[in-house]
């Protein structure tokens, strides 16, 4: 699978076929395995083989499917699955952290992330330093020896900075850190992240992964080593593993997730581009357009400026306005989706957060975030347009 494409990648790898030969991957819909012997259950707990399972919570053939494939389309050398974006974020920290460690982290990341490190870790005795994840000297001041973990998304959520993943890996690992991406906006299909220094990349699967609206799902990459000694151990003793049959629908997902994610993407730009200047709108922020601070890098790293883009109406009663008089863009706070999806992010994504830290970020009252999804790109202009005029 090395030298295929990852389109090709995404449809064949992990296969593991049943006796009768199915084409379409089969789903395991088992919470546990019989063994012919007492023996034979002692000898599995002892160790079980590559192709060997105990329960459910610890693996499954149609999760392993799920892992081998998505594993061999970034590049990885395992993969564990999670129940959640959430359930990644959380067991690839907390499984190799300890109190008294010290972990820096970029300041513009989801919400529950920055609850992640702001409450629980620091909770447990993780010291934890927050920075401008655009600005390096910022990185090199706060990276020491010593240091345990980076964390940061590759691309921010909601307000779309690119961290420049190579640069901040280098200072990480001269001071001895992993490097920890969440890499959910850039998506497998854009982003090398384990070839440009990071050592382990999570996903919400929920997004492009499946991309589709139905399942809860989270992906943890990395080195076997990690996943199977670090991570492993952490998430199935706590609970945190994929369910069979959400790991078959990310399995289908995955064989079209290239052809969903580059045609939302293309239709993302073009939108973009249409609403620059617009006399209702204060900014537009995507970083396939030029003038985003981080354009370069995004094309150096990611070849394109992924399928989400954000805008700012002023305020928000004018950001209500227009989300209450759109009519093919809904109202939710998922995205990757294959209905475009509008989020109004202070009110709700990082509604917790003090104003003062919302300001910081530049989550403004007027900023509403835009998934594209697979609509026709014309039609959601005009719902744009039309949904503009009442801001």
């Amino acid at each position: 699978m090395k030298n295929l494409s990852k389109r090709t990648r995404a449809v064949h790898a992990g296969i593991r076929r049943s006796q009768y030969g199915e084409v379409s991957e089969a789903i395991f819909l088992t919470q546990g395995f019989v063994y012919e012997t007492a023996e034979a259950a002692e000898a599995r707990f002892i160790k079980a083989g590559e192709d060997e399972f105990i329960y459910a919570r610890y693996g499954n053939p149609t999760t392993s499917m799920f892992e081998q494939r998505i594993a061999a389309l970034e590049g990885a050398e395992d993969a564990f699955a999670t129940a959640s974006g959430m359930a990644a974020v959380n067991g690839s920290l907390i499984s190799m952290l300890k109190a008294g460690d010290h972990i820096v982290s970029s300041r513009a990341l989801f919400g529950s992330c920055l609850y992640i490190l702001e409450e629980v870790l620091q909770r447990y005795g993780v010291t934890v330093t927050f920075v401008d994840g655009t600005d390096l000297e910022q990185w090199k001041a706060a990276i020491q020896p010593g240091v345990k973990a980076v964390f940061f998304e590759s691309v921010s959520n909601p307000t779309l900075e690119v961290i420049d993943i190579r640069a901040v890996s280098d200072l990480a690992h001269a001071a001895g850190g992993i490097v920890i991406v969440d890499n959910v906006f850039a998506t497998p299909v854009w982003s090398d992240a384990l070839a440009q220094g990071a050592d382990v990349v999570v996903y919400s699967a929920t997004k492009h992964i499946d991309g589709q609206g139905r399942a809860l799902g989270g992906v943890i990459l990395g080195t076997k080593e990690f996943i199977r000694k670090t991570v492993e151990p952490f998430m199935k003793h706590t609970g945190g593993a994929m369910s069979p049959f959400t790991s078959w629908m990310l399995v289908k997902g995955l064989e079209t997730m290239e052809l969903r994610v580059r045609a939302q993407t293309e239709s993302a730009l073009a939108l973009a581009k249409a609403l620059q200047g617009h006399p209702k709108l204060y900014r537009v922020i995507y970083p396939g357009l030029a003038d985003h601070p981080q354009h370069a890098l995004a094309m150096a790293q990611m070849g394109a400026g992924g399928t989400v883009f954000a805008i700012d109406v002023g305020n928000r009663e004018s950001a209500f306005r227009m989300l209450n008089a759109l009519e093919i863009i809904i109202i939710s706070n998922n995205l990757g989706d294959a209905k475009s999806i509008a989020t109004h992010p202070a009110s709700t994504t990082h509604q917790r957060l003090p104003q003062p830290q919302k300001e910081a970020l530049g989550i403004t009252p007027g900023l509403v975030r835009l998934s594209v999804g697979l609509e026709g790109t014309e039609d959601l202009l005009d719902d744009l347009m039309t949904a503009l005029e009442q801001a």
